[in-house]
């Protein structure tokens, strides 16, 4: 019988030990990270155990200092499920003047979806851009998608539109139907910054846990 051999960690150091070993493996593979996206990055690894991430994260010029920014200015994270909302460290944000919202079980998100005859992913990025619709100031918003590639497409189109834009878009769906097309979209804007998980792989964790790595960055 193979003899296993367990590490001893204290429960408080558990986090910082993987970290480490995040650290070690991607030396191994060769990679080298940018030490602005690095800890995004090893949070979404932290996340999922899946390496990929490293390759697949897609960051556009200075996404993450705009984030920081954003949530220092007490920008609200918009999320499309309640799964991505539960993860964000909201004591934290709060203590930055923001706050985490989703839309997606709200009456009338489900009534517009029917009457319109979309998804509640879209119709709940419709209500985030009408939020503060004629409002002289309004916060900054993060949008954090980690399930519905509708929902992404739906910004998109708000933003070509000019009826919103994001101080920060996290495009991380998870899927087969339309999640590559709807990130790629993402990826054509030049005016909005973004961190998308190219491919299919994401999810609402690896949605929160980038919300979480910007805000952990800042306290």
């Amino acid at each position: 019988m193979t003899e296993i051999h367990l590490e001893q960690v204290l429960p408080a150091d558990i986090e910082r030990r993987s970290f480490e070993l995040i650290g070690e493996e991607l030396a191994d593979m060769g990679k080298t990270l940018e030490p602005e996206n690095a800890l995004v990055i090893k949070r979404a690894i932290h996340t999922t155990a899946d390496f990929d991430y490293a390759d697949n994260l897609v960051f556009s010029e200075h996404a993450v200092k705009k984030g920081l920014e954003a949530l220092k200015q007490g920008a609200w994270i918009i999320t499309d499920t309640n799964m991505a909302w539960s993860g964000i460290n909201k004591k934290t944000l709060s203590r930055l003047g923001g706050e985490a919202r989703c839309f997606m079980a709200d009456e009338d998100v489900a009534a517009a979806a029917r009457r319109q005859g979309t998804t509640r992913a879209v119709a709940s990025m419709d209500k985030a851009a009408g939020l503060w619709a004629g409002a002289p100031v309004r916060p900054p918003m993060i949008f954090a998608i980690g399930n519905a590639p509708t929902a992404l497409i739906r910004l998109y189109e708000l933003i070509k539109e000019d009826k919103i834009k994001p101080a920060l878009i996290i495009g991380a769906p998870v899927g087969f139907v339309n999640v590559v097309q709807s990130k790629e979209l993402i990826l054509t804007l030049k005016d909005v910054p973004y961190i998308v998980a190219r491919g299919r792989k994401g999810g609402s964790n690896v949605a929160a846990a980038i919300c979480n790595a910007l805000l952990y960055q800042i306290t």
